[in-house]
């Protein structure tokens, strides 16, 4: 994370841009401080982080947005192709909102979490059917949604390949979705919490090192306050 922002911040808006004089949203921004061509689907992300971000812009309300903007430095560089990085955004995506979603997305989400330590658990060397603390505590707020899960999961075999392309997008799209619909006080805050607590997840199996040029945010600044 970046300890010294700049007191001024950009603008971000909800969607697709084609230039910044239309608006900017969150990755539209990172791929504009990072120095590449303008668009929502950055190099300098990975696209499942990639697409958090832009399903957290979109979804979190037009006054609360603004909160987000610090983040967006921290998301430069946050790029690889270790399978554990969509395994491990997934895994938070579904814990995170497992407790507060409907019960018909908690059953999808729960389904999530035990593939998700399954495809895990192989990568990682650990025993077959291992299920890590932050699983553990998500999956014993919705009993019912585990046990069905549970039952659901028994003798299906999941890919570390196939839950990449397929489940991993679908468990992050669900997850936002869910929470933002959610009736729980404040669904802006959770959001947020979401998008850091996956930006220290990526942060803590990518080494990278993005220093943001100063002069570049300020650019940014003046080009969403038109």
């Amino acid at each position: 994370m970046h300890d010294q922002m700049p007191t001024a911040m950009p603008l971000l808006s909800r969607g697709k841009h084609r230039n910044p004089s239309k608006g900017a949203c969150f990755m539209e921004l990172a791929s504009f401080l990072a120095g590449e061509r303008w668009s929502d689907h950055p190099a300098c992300t990975h696209p499942l982080l990639a697409g958090l971000a832009r399903l957290v812009n979109d979804h979190t309300t037009d006054a609360a947005r603004p909160s987000l903007a610090p983040l967006i430095p921290s998301v430069i560089g946050l790029t690889g192709d270790d399978p554990r990085i969509d395994a491990r955004i997934a895994l938070r995506c579904a814990t995170s909102a497992l407790p507060v979603v409907s019960h018909e997305r908690q059953l999808a989400l729960a389904v999530s979490v035990l593939s998700a330590e399954h495809v895990l658990a192989g990568l990682e060397g650990r025993p077959h059917g291992s299920v890590g603390a932050q699983s553990s505590l998500a999956l014993a707020q919705v009993p019912d949604a585990a046990r069905w899960a549970y039952r659901f999961r028994r003798g299906v075999r999941v890919s570390a390949k196939g839950f990449r392309r397929y489940a991993a997008p679908n468990t992050v799209q669900l997850s936002v979705r869910g929470i933002s619909e959610a009736c729980v006080a404040d669904p802006d805050a959770m959001l947020r919490k979401l998008l850091t607590d996956t930006i220290g997840d990526c942060a803590d199996l990518i080494r990278h090192e993005a220093p943001i040029d100063p002069l570049r945010w300020e650019d940014a600044c003046r080009l969403t306050r038109r």
